[in-house]
């Protein structure tokens, strides 16, 4: 079942610039597989580990001005500037991964907020670097193989290259050593470090893997828009991230897409109810959140569960009542 739904999926997104061909449709097209790329990345740290960050958008930003700043003012190619956001985002990263050593919850929220609004001030008046409020301009389309990906429509089939690739990279991990190492983080540290887990390394691996998907998704958007400003990278974006997270599934790479994917197009399906638009839209958001807390993706998994009576293979985000931790018995397992 899970293979077929992820085949028609694909089939879609490929036929999707056919059906809608509008330069307006396309761009928010290559929106929503930037925004899942980074929206992944954020899977990593909550989803995954159970560390809420709430500095994705920070990442993103720093993955974007450095991708323009070098191709703009040091005339590099797209090729450079990709590999260079990744790697500057992931140090960063990395940084900001050492809080949560000691600190966790809300505490660790609040200390990631900060890192954003530092950030973003930093964007906003080093305007010899950054360009301050005016941003960066002129920031060229890449290309691949000598030809241009000079408009939306080509974009996205680059830009979905990119979310394919790191998708099946984001579900290797989850199924790898290191995965079951995030997941048995999220369920119980104590337990975990009695394991043998080393907390604070697989901390900072989440951290690092979760700014640097950021990062590319950030140098992906700043060679699509061609100008990037700081207003961009706010701390409403991050609550965004967050909730495309919660709402396709926490914890899950196929329910994360699910969740960038609606909360992109969510606005504009909702455009015919005009001036309440916004209402209605947050009101939908704020009942899934309440009623389906393991997300669209547990939603799934559920019915198919209930439908064929075998589990999916992503283990849910929330613990069920009375079932065993899955997470720690894999990773003693393996130790």
């Amino acid at each position: 079942m899970k293979f077929i739904l992820i085949s028609l999926i694909l089939a879609f997104a490929i036929a999707a610039p056919l059906i809608w061909t509008t330069d307006y449709w396309h761009h928010l097209m290559v929106l929503a597989a930037i925004y899942a790329i980074v929206a992944l990345g954020l899977n990593f740290t909550l989803g995954l580990t159970g560390q809420l960050s709430l500095a994705q958008a920070a990442f993103w930003g720093i993955g974007a001005y450095t991708s323009a700043l070098l191709t703009v003012r040091h005339e590099l190619s797209f090729w450079i500037g990709l590999p260079a956001a990744a790697a500057v985002s992931a140090l960063f990263g990395i940084l900001l991964g050492f809080p949560s050593f000691k600190l966790s919850g809300h505490y660790l929220a609040m200390t990631t907020i900060g890192f954003g609004i530092i950030v973003r001030l930093v964007l906003q008046n080093e305007t010899d670097l950054t360009g301050g409020a005016d941003g960066i301009a002129g920031i060229p389309a890449p290309t691949l193989l000598g030809f241009d990906i000079d408009d939306n429509r080509k974009f996205y089939y680059f830009a979905l290259g990119f979310l394919i690739l790191l998708s099946i990279v984001a579900l290797k991990i989850q199924h790898s050593r290191a995965g079951r190492a995030f997941q048995a983080i999220r369920e119980n540290e104590m337990a975990a470090s009695a394991t043998g887990v080393n907390i604070n390394r697989y901390k900072l691996i989440a951290f690092m893997f979760s700014a640097l998907y950021a990062g590319i998704a950030g140098s992906l958007y700043a060679h699509s828009a061609g100008y990037i400003s700081p207003d961009t990278f706010s701390f409403d974006q991050s609550v965004i991230f967050l909730v495309m997270l919660v709402l396709g599934g926490s914890g899950s790479v196929y329910g994360t897409l699910i969740g960038a994917i609606l909360i992109t197009f969510l606005p504009e399906w909702l455009r015919f109810l005009k001036s309440y638009y916004m209402a209605v839209y947050g009101a939908g958001v704020l009942l899934m959140m309440i009623f389906l807390p393991t997300g669209i993706w547990g939603l799934l998994e559920m019915i198919q569960e209930r439908i064929i009576g075998r589990p999916g293979e992503v283990l849910p985000p929330l613990e069920r009542p009375g079932e065993p931790r899955k997470a720690e018995l894999s990773v003693g397992a393996k130790k």
